[in-house]
């Protein structure tokens, strides 16, 4: 590759915080820019940005995905009261990622990078699992509120025309909490339909799973509108036709066929239960760091990112001038993601090509050279050739890549 690969359209690019914004930035100076013109739409989602802004520069972004169709994301911190104290923040902001997805109103798609000498803690798995996550509502948009004494806690749905009913949740007789959370039927609707849509183009199974058993009407509807859509929208006929099933169970039940299972299905689970499995599956398939994930839109949006979060240990480690050891795989996956994805988009195939070679880079470095970072190195067989230092995996993949891109230039 004698010249860099030009980019037509931008890429929204998302920095975020701590560890995992020293990794994105050295991932785009070493591994990107010498090879590709980035073009791009830059947002600094870092929390003291946010916090600047009152969380604006989070809808910007969301609104800039819209516009250029493929964004890329680095982890940011979600703050709790300690985060407020330690950032002086004015409040808690929201997730930025719930922000997003509730905007863009989009299913998430969390899917392991499977490698040779990373086996899953689950012997059964051979395929990956991939994780579709409803990307709005339940307790991510929730109301809620503590109970100080003696009180009725109701539901109160007021019509148009002023008439209220009332639902009694709990008379409490002493200190409680109480919780509310809401969806809503487009976008239930637009997440059957990527589900579906998806399984269909990566050629796998697809399993649903809630608990309407208990959860009657609320769980109850995500299971009839998946029915529904399945047998109406054509759907059946299509997944027949490529030898696929479309499976609904319960979800404590989808959890223990799960881990019997030899994987090689795409398992759609609501926000919150989509939320705790794709971590569960992440890093019994080997780690965090090794798991890549995609927000897809009803309108054709894709936002790309890492699954893991800010990794503020080692952030921490590395503000003490002392060497780490993380993760950049997933990072690296995002960013050959987006422009793998804008490439497509915009008829640049240079780009496209690019992409590959960038994952492959980052396989032959642990696959082959034996050289990974501590948390691979810990369940690699064979053992690692080399633990390395966050910089120096990065050097390694950029070295690889760098003899990848001259044998074809």
């Amino acid at each position: 590759m004698a010249t860099k690969v030009r980019m037509k359209t931008p890429i929204v690019d998302m920095a975020g915080d701590e560890m995992a914004r020293v990794i994105w930035d050295r991932v785009k100076d070493k591994l990107l820019e010498p090879y590709v013109s980035l073009k791009t739409a830059y947002y600094d989602l870092g929390l003291k940005k946010r916090d600047e802004t009152d969380d604006q520069i989070t809808i910007q972004a969301a609104e800039a995905i819209k516009k250029y169709a493929v964004g890329v994301k680095c982890a940011t911190i979600t703050p709790n009261a300690a985060r407020v104290r330690e950032y002086n923040l004015k409040r808690q902001w929201k997730s930025p990622n719930a922000t997003i997805r509730a905007m863009l109103d989009g299913t998430v798609f969390r899917e392991p990078i499977l490698l040779k000498n990373v086996q899953p803690a689950v012997r059964f798995w051979k395929k990956p699992i991939i994780i579709g996550r409803h990307a709005y509502g339940d307790v991510y948009k929730n109301t809620e509120r503590c109970i100080e004494g003696p009180c009725k806690a109701e539901l109160v749905f007021t019509t148009k025309d002023g008439r209220e009913i009332r639902k009694t949740i709990q008379e409490f007789e002493g200190p409680g909490i109480v919780q509310a959370v809401h969806n809503l039927d487009g976008s239930i609707k637009s997440f059957a339909r990527t589900c579906f849509s998806y399984a269909l183009d990566r050629k796998v199974p697809l399993w649903f799973a809630t608990k309407d058993t208990i959860s009657k009407t609320y769980d109850g509807y995500f299971k009839e509108a998946f029915e529904k859509i399945f047998l109406e929208e054509g759907f059946k006929e299509q997944f027949e036709k490529a030898g696929l099933e479309y499976f609904y169970t319960l979800i404590d039940d989808a959890v223990a066929r799960v881990v019997r299972s030899e994987g090689g299905f795409l398992w759609a689970c609501k926000n919150y239960d989509g939320d705790v499995m794709s971590d569960f599956v992440g890093s019994a398939y080997g780690s965090l760091g090794l798991l890549k994930s995609v927000l897809v839109s009803p309108t054709g949006c894709f936002e790309y990112e890492a699954a893991h979060g800010t990794v503020q240990k080692h952030y921490y480690r590395h503000l003490n001038g002392e060497e780490t050891s993380t993760n950049s795989t997933a990072i690296i996956f995002a960013w050959a993601g987006a422009l793998r994805k804008r490439g497509e988009l915009d008829d640049i195939p240079e780009l496209v090509e690019f992409a590959v070679k960038l994952e492959k880079a980052a396989r032959h470095t642990i696959e082959v050279d034996g050289i990974m970072t501590g948390d691979l190195a810990r369940i690699s067989e064979p053992p690692a050739s080399k633990v390395a230092t966050t910089e120096e995996f990065i050097d390694s993949v950029a070295s690889r890549l760098n003899d990848s891109c001259k044998a074809s230039a």
